[in-house]
């Protein structure tokens, strides 16, 4: 699952028993040789979608890491891309591997994401691979930031892998992998949040739209579809009131 460059099982150990936070500023310099990166194939879907969506003038990628969202971003924003995240270890490895000069530009802000430094300026947020670190009760008031910052007709963007079935092995790696998480959380502080199954769909679409989103999904084909006809992968677009009809978004078979 990693490769030579990656992290060994020592620094591994030492991060998952750190805070979220210094975890990652552990992590940061071999992060992008680890399985935990989003993949490119995931990057490269949700970038072509993008493209027919756009383009737009701002953008925001929200828990950034080491930058590879925020390159998307810079392929369909015209002005500026931000890139904000907790870590700071890895908002220096984002500085180091993603170009600041040119156009649009880059910047990177230290931010949480529960309690974002900025106002309504942003034409599209997208976000990769982060939600797992945050608790369900999190959600409201994490959707309500995005919201916030937001322009009328802002569009929040981002990819949710359809879950596992029981009978897949992935199913029970995940279900091992949340349950030793929550056995560690209980032991050892500070706790350390990733839960792989904790952001579903019906929630997530509920909290959205709770915080004033209008809320539409389409599927990423370059992912398939499961045995009952649902995507195996789909993008949440979900809009901000106020700025005309959201881009028409097609809808597939509930699953």
């Amino acid at each position: 699952m990693f490769s030579p460059h990656g992290p060994s099982l020592r620094e591994l150990a030492v991060q998952a028993l750190s805070s979220v936070e210094r975890g990652y500023d552990l992590l940061a310099p071999k992060f992008d040789h680890t399985p935990f990166r989003t993949s490119d194939a995931v990057l490269d879907a949700v970038e072509r979608a993008l493209k027919t969506m756009g383009p737009f003038d701002r953008g925001l990628d929200l828990c950034c890491g080491t930058g590879a969202g925020t390159d998307v971003l810079r392929t369909v924003c015209r002005e500026s891309v931000t890139g904000v995240d907790f870590s700071a270890g890895m908002l220096a490895v984002a500085r180091r591997e993603v170009p600041s000069g040119g156009w649009p530009r880059a910047d990177w802000v230290r931010g949480d994401a529960r309690a974002l430094p900025f106002g309504p300026v942003f034409d599209l947020v997208v976000s990769f691979g982060a939600f797992g670190h945050f608790l369900p009760g999190e959600l409201p008031g994490l959707f309500t930031q995005v919201h916030s910052v937001l322009r009328p007709g802002g569009r929040f963007v981002f990819p949710i892998g359809a879950p596992p079935r029981p009978a897949s092995p992935w199913y029970w790696t995940l279900l091992g992998f949340d349950t030793a998480m929550r056995v560690r959380n209980a032991l050892w502080r500070p706790p350390f949040v990733m839960y792989y199954r904790a952001f579903r769909l019906g929630d997530v679409r509920r909290e959205l739209s709770r915080a004033g989103f209008t809320v539409e999904h389409q599927a990423l084909p370059d992912f398939g579809r499961r045995p009952d006809g649902s995507p195996r992968c789909r993008l949440l677009v979900a809009t901000r009131a106020g700025g005309g009809a959201p881009a028409e978004v097609s809808r597939p078979p509930a699953g």
